[in-house]
């Protein structure tokens, strides 16, 4: 592997295109991962609930979307939307590859979320309901300000890695045509009639993302450790 090759390759016009498709893996990433973390907490208040129709609501979406691939999950819901608004509303639609990959990974991640979230508010002490209840407070109350408040610093941690996940499954939306930092890769592969120097590109920007976010996420643990 010549150094002139790879200077052919990586461009400041070609690293510039990499660093944007980098932008929108962060970017849907992000998107999905307050997408899935407002799912989640729905889905696990659902499944906490005395009402056996939320629990079963609740449930049924977590074991579909934890137990089907999510590459199928934004197939479907990529290409069944246009039939379905075609069918249903007598017009067709082009779906945004974005707006759908950034739902769909949202929707799978919101999933297993649920049960993060339900497993940091059951670890709270039951005693804080039991005071909060002989205070007057409602359970909506109880949950605003005494319980989520506990369980969101417990969930900081998780909450970070799970964002690392999320950055990696952007990945799968170039199967879609949304051009985040694996397709760019692969378009310029496919300019160059050369794997190695692109995809290698793509390696080290995704280990630069996750390092940061990684060490981020261990300056946050001590932190609350010393807090504690």
């Amino acid at each position: 592997m010549s150094a002139a090759l790879i200077q052919k390759i990586l461009t400041p016009e070609n690293l510039e295109f990499m660093i944007k498709g980098a932008g929108y893996s962060l970017a849907i990433a992000i998107c999905a991962l307050l997408g899935g973390s407002v799912l989640g907490l729905l889905a696990a208040a659902a499944k906490m609930s005395h009402f056996r129709i939320l629990r079963a609501i609740s449930n049924v979406y977590c074991e579909v979307f934890r137990g089907t691939p999510m590459l199928l999950q934004i197939m479907l819901l990529y290409l069944a939307g246009p039939v379905l608004t075609k069918t249903l509303l007598d017009f067709v639609y082009t779906p945004n590859p974005y707006v759908v990959g950034a739902v769909a990974i949202a929707i799978n991640s919101g999933a297993y979320e649920t049960e993060l979230f339900r497993s940091v508010i059951q670890a709270v002490d039951k005693g804080q309901w039991e005071a909060s209840h002989t205070i007057g407070l409602t359970y909506i109350q109880t949950m605003r300000y005494v319980i989520l408040p506990q369980a969101f610093r417990r969930v900081i941690p998780p909450f970070i890695n799970e964002f690392i996940v999320l950055i990696k499954d952007s990945s799968l939306l170039s199967t879609i045509g949304a051009i985040e930092l694996l397709r760019s890769a692969q378009i310029l592969t496919s300019n160059y009639y050369n794997f190695f120097v692109p995809y290698t590109a793509a390696a080290v920007m995704y280990l630069v993302m996750t390092v940061t976010i990684s060490n981020l996420a261990r300056s946050v643990e001590r932190r609350l450790a010393e807090s504690d």
